[in-house]
């Protein structure tokens, strides 16, 4: 036997064909561990001081408007315009009939008729009475009774020609008018009908500017003032831009926990339509706040958290959901700072720790 000969065992080359075998199924391993996940990342914004605005819906009506009623009951036997139709001040709008308007007018005119009539008289008796007692004639009693009797027509006079007055207006007021130039805006009664003192009849709405009215919780009237402008959306249409009203009333705060409080804007004329439905936006005092993606938010048993990437690295980071702002969520983090960056789209694929690459 050559001693330089090196015999090889078989079961030495099956443990090398092995071992070379493990080396490459760990490093195919350690190449599929390392990598990346594609991920797509959004910066968070804050930590600075920036202004949130709040919506607080609301419907747009005329500056100018008016229900008007009749002071008086009766039948409509009048009514003189339509749904739409434009009104100037002064027109007559329609009237009601009771039969006891004008005779009540007229009785109390013929009362004060009647009265004037006796006063006058009263007036020359006393007069003459007044004559008659220079020269010894008539006796002070006598002038003194038909002085007091003057005194009572006057005052008779005076309370009948109150009386004329109420009357008159009772019946003026079966005669509806325009008080502005404007539209009608609703007719509620028809012709007919019996309408009572005070019931609605038709409505009006003058052209001239258009309002709206929020409520807002009592915390929230520290942040508007009177002339403060505020940007107003049209809810029907999204993509409009907004336009711009100026506060022109703030109710004072009461002491009803939870009430809220109106606060009134005013918009241009030639905006947005009465009936339509707004958004108006107030922001309140700046505050700091730290904002990012709503979709970046992920939520698990532990609590809500978003992935931050810090050199390739995906890392969890536990937040506090405060409120959401459109597409951004304002939350609270102290591992979180302005420029991080977050991801929003990608984190079901990956854990903390995990090796991402951005898109």
């Amino acid at each position: 036997m050559n001693p330089n000969r090196i015999v090889v065992k078989p079961f030495l080359i099956a443990a090398v064909v092995l071992i070379m075998a493990g080396c490459k199924v760990q490093e195919t391993s350690h190449e599929g561990a390392a990598q990346a996940v594609s991920v797509r990342t959004a910066e968070v914004a804050g930590g600075q001081t920036e202004g949130i605005p709040l919506r607080f819906s609301g419907i747009i009506r005329a500056t100018q408007r008016a229900t008007l009623t009749f002071q008086v009951s009766g039948t409509l036997r009048e009514r003189d315009v339509e749904l739409g139709q434009e009104v100037a001040e002064g027109d007559l709008l329609a009237r009601v009939y009771n039969p006891a308007l004008e005779p009540a007018r007229d009785s109390a005119r013929a009362r004060l008729d009647e009265l004037n009539t006796q006063y006058d008289q009263a007036k020359r008796e006393w007069e003459r009475s007044s004559r008659l007692h220079e020269r010894g004639v008539v006796s002070e009693q006598t002038l003194e009774q038909i002085a007091a009797r003057r005194d009572g027509l006057r005052a008779s006079v005076a309370t009948a020609r109150a009386s004329l007055a109420e009357a008159s207006r009772l019946l003026e007021e079966s005669v509806l008018r325009a008080p502005f130039n404007g539209s009608v805006e609703a007719v509620l009664v028809e012709r007919d009908e019996f309408v009572a003192a005070g019931q609605p009849v038709i409505r009006l709405s003058s052209p001239k500017g258009r309002e709206v009215e929020v409520r807002v919780p009592a915390y929230m009237l520290s942040h508007v003032s009177l002339d403060q402008l505020l940007p107003v959306w049209s809810v029907q249409d999204r993509n409009r831009k907004p336009e711009t009203g100026s506060v022109v009333e703030i109710a004072q705060a009461g002491g009803v926990r939870g009430e809220l409080h109106p606060v009134l804007v005013s918009l241009p004329a030639d905006t947005l339509e009465p009936g339509e439905p707004v958004e108006v936006g107030i922001t309140p005092t700046e505050v700091v706040a730290t904002t990012v993606p709503l979709l970046s938010v992920m939520k698990s048993p532990s609590g809500a958290s978003v992935f931050r990437v810090s050199d390739g690295i995906a890392r969890r980071v536990p937040v506090q959901v405060q409120r959401v702002i459109g597409e951004r969520v304002v939350v609270d983090a102290q591992d979180l700072e302005a420029g991080d960056q977050v991801i929003y789209a990608g984190m079901t694929r990956i854990a903390d720790g995990d090796a991402v690459e951005v898109h």
